[in-house]
């Protein structure tokens, strides 16, 4: 039985105090009226102006002002700048990136490790329908990591209704006045989309999409420890069999509708009929990448014996094919788009490549090129430092992809990595770990009711 060290939990607790810490003090600095940008590009016009002054003593003692004629002008009148950044225009569009980046960033690093969670349960029930004789032995594992999907799930469903209700405006298509003729905020093309992206209808299929999830990871749950009071008999796994059949049929697709509804419609002019299966990839690996590395944290604190070499080389055979898989998509996707360059289409690739070049670019390498040089020898695969070690990048390469998923379209060109990202991203990871941990430490870590639980003690590739 594997209890969570003191350690691992400080550590966790210790993350979650950080993050929260950083997170509202990225909210606090946020702007909160169109008065704040003005002070703030004062400020910086300031700073330009001292440096300024101190090169050319003669403009200060003429203009009496140390941010130059033109700040002055600023100041003074709130005209537009001779060069038109403080324009209204610019100061009321610079106003609500700024304020929707706190927003974004919580958003991102909450779907990120919700995804993790659902991803790994998604896995499971492929092992169960397929009834795999090598994994049963990291089953708990499995269910452990999945357990976050409940508490997840319940802050993405938060911060979706806190989007619904107006809160933040991180989804255009909620502006009001968007589907109303002649209102300033008119657009023609989210007016079309109305009858599917209305706010009672999508916050009813979040639930609905949740709640299917949730129920499908707790009945499956209580089978698989059913199992074990009753290894003689196989009621309880095939209960699990034909549940996760069914769940596989659900899922495969309420998750592209929910990836239509909480990323692609950042960009309701815009869709892609890959785009199901390329954020599916993405959560996939990323959940089979967790499932490794925690693999790895637990045969190094002595758990797991029945996991040899031979686990991990699937393992990270599952994280090698699976990479390969997402960049086959996002290729597919990018190749696509960019040769027919059809406007309505190439506008979502020209504002990542514009203002998000090096993490746009920078995150497909990641992906692409670490898992392909770390994983391709059959020997690596074994190596437990080999695995971490491409795990890393793979998760960071994820989270830069989900990032560049949802920025551009909230944040614009105004993005910077700051405390909001870092505090939100520790926050979440800290409540991960500790969420995960617990529900390992609840149930003995060999299934020994599972009828191929012996097969997957000595598998061996």
């Amino acid at each position: 039985m594997y209890k969570v060290s003191s350690k691992l939990k400080i550590f966790a607790f210790v993350l979650i105090g950080l993050g929260a810490l950083l997170t509202v003090v990225g909210f606090f600095n946020a702007p909160h009226s169109e008065e704040d940008v003005k002070q703030m590009l004062a400020d910086e016009a300031s700073h330009h102006g001292d440096h300024h002054a101190a090169a050319d003593t003669h403009q200060v003692a003429t203009h009496g002002d140390e941010h130059g004629s033109d700040n002055h002008a600023t100041m003074d009148h709130g005209d537009a700048h001779a060069s038109g950044h403080d324009s209204a225009e610019h100061i009321e569009h610079l106003y609500h990136q700024l304020a929707n980046k706190p927003w974004s960033a919580l958003y991102v690093a909450c779907f990120f490790f919700f995804m993790i969670g659902l991803g790994v349960l998604a896995f499971y029930a492929v092992q169960k329908v397929a009834q795999a004789g090598w994994s049963p032995g990291l089953f708990r594992v499995m269910e452990g990591i999945s357990s976050y999907i409940l508490p997840g799930g319940i802050i993405m469903f938060i911060l979706l209704l806190l989007s619904g209700l107006h809160i933040n405006h991180i989804f255009v298509w909620m502006n009001e006045g968007v589907d109303v003729v002649g209102h300033e905020n008119y657009d023609a093309i989210v007016a079309g989309k109305t009858g599917f992206l209305n706010v009672p209808f999508w916050l009813i299929r979040a639930g609905a999409f949740l709640v299917g999830w949730n129920l499908y990871r707790w009945n499956i749950r209580k089978f698989s420890l059913k199992q074990d009071e009753e290894p003689q008999g196989n009621v309880w796994y095939k209960k699990g069999f034909k549940h996760s059949a069914a769940f596989l049929v659900f899922f495969i697709v309420t998750e592209s509708i929910m990836s239509w509804d909480w990323i692609m419609s950042f960009d309701p002019h815009w869709f892609s009929t890959l785009f199901g299966w390329y954020v599916f990839a993405s959560m996939f690996v990323s959940g089979i990448t967790v499932i490794a590395l925690v693999t790895i944290y637990l045969k190094s604190k002595g758990h797991l014996e029945h996991i040899n070499d031979s686990h991990i080389h699937d393992l990270a055979k599952f994280m090698f094919g699976v990479s390969i898989f997402w960049t086959y998509l996002w290729f597919s996707q990018f190749m696509l788009i960019w040769y027919s360059n059809i406007p309505e289409e190439v506008t979502y690739f020209v504002t990542r490549i514009e203002d998000y070049n090096i993490l746009f670019f920078g995150m497909v390498a990641i992906n692409f090129l670490f898992p392909l040089l770390i994983l391709m020898n059959s020997d690596f695969k074994r190596v437990n430092w080999f695995v971490v070690t491409a795990g890393i990048f793979i998760l960071l390469g994820h989270y830069l992809d989900i990032y560049v998923m949802v920025m551009p379209a909230t944040v614009g060109e105004s993005w910077f990595i700051g405390m909001p990202e870092i505090g939100s991203f520790m926050l979440f990871a800290g409540l991960f770990l500790l969420v995960i941990f617990n529900s390992i430490s609840k149930a003995p870590l060999l299934p020994k009711g599972d009828p191929f639980i012996g097969e997957s003690k000595h598998f061996h590739y």
